[in-house]
């Protein structure tokens, strides 16, 4: 994992990339010169505030696993469709046998 001043360093590298003076971050994120200069100086923050530097920066948040490398199995893809599930609308199975299970109360009939 980065240290706080990795990130700042970071921080600093991408904000001089993109050409920007720290008095321009008020512009770009609403936050004033001397908030953003104590970041860039490696004080601690909140994940919220990173969270806008980043986007301010053209940058994201990524968190891995140790080791650098994110397993692609912690990243499943959720399907869209219900044809993505392998099931058409017409095709879904009914569940109200189900309900007596989520609100005990088993259908007698």
């Amino acid at each position: 994992m980065k240290n706080i001043d990795e990130i700042a360093a970071l921080l600093i590298e991408q904000r001089k990339k993109l050409g920007i003076e720290q008095k321009d971050m008020y512009m770009r994120i609403g936050m004033k010169q001397q908030q953003y200069q104590r970041i860039e100086a490696g004080s601690d923050v909140k994940l919220s505030t990173l969270i806008r530097v980043l986007e301010g920066l053209d940058l994201e948040l990524s968190i891995v696993p140790k080791g650098g490398k994110a397993a692609s199995s912690l990243v499943e893809r959720v399907p869209d469709s219900q044809s993505e599930l392998g099931k058409s609308k017409g095709e879904l199975e009914d569940d109200s046998d189900d309900l007596g299970f989520w609100f005990n109360s088993e259908d007698n009939s």
